[in-house]
């Protein structure tokens, strides 16, 4: 009498565990990073676009754009100095359009105030992220915080 019942044997369905165990193993911590890192990036192109803005405003009206934190501690003006068209330049809009997640921190502690400063010192952070980013006339940097 012939066996017509077709399977898998105990051990094909062990090894087939086993394969699919180890692929999860290496590839879900990768998968995590990915989206920290994805967060990341988020920071430095707000950051980039800050230190991008403060460059031409300073150019075009020699002095930098202040950034003020709402009394909701969640939004920031841009580039409200007063004036009626400081808000409304092309420069500055794009940068609070970009820098709007309600993750993103933007710490400025040394913005320019009404006025201008000679310099400044602003730091962005996601905070799904793992990087701070500091932004001064000159220079961008991570950190790890």
């Amino acid at each position: 009498m012939k066996n017509t019942t077709q399977g898998f044997t105990l051990i094909e369905l062990l090894i087939v565990i086993a394969i699919i165990g180890i692929l999860a193993a290496v590839l879900i911590p990768n998968l995590l990073g990915a989206q920290k890192r994805g967060y990341d990036t988020g920071a430095s192109s707000c950051a980039k676009s800050i230190q991008t803005a403060q460059a031409t405003y300073q150019i075009d009206k020699q002095t930098y754009f202040p950034i003020s934190k709402a009394a909701d501690a969640t939004s920031y003006t841009f580039g409200n100095d007063g004036s009626n068209n400081a808000v409304t330049e092309a420069n500055v809009d794009g940068l609070a359009a970009n820098c709007k997640d309600a993750n993103m921190i933007i710490d400025t502690a040394t913005a320019p105030a009404n006025g201008g400063n000679a310099t400044y010192t602003i730091t962005v952070k996601d905070r799904r992220g793992k990087n701070t980013y500091t932004i001064t006339p000159s220079t961008l940097t991570a950190g790890a915080s």
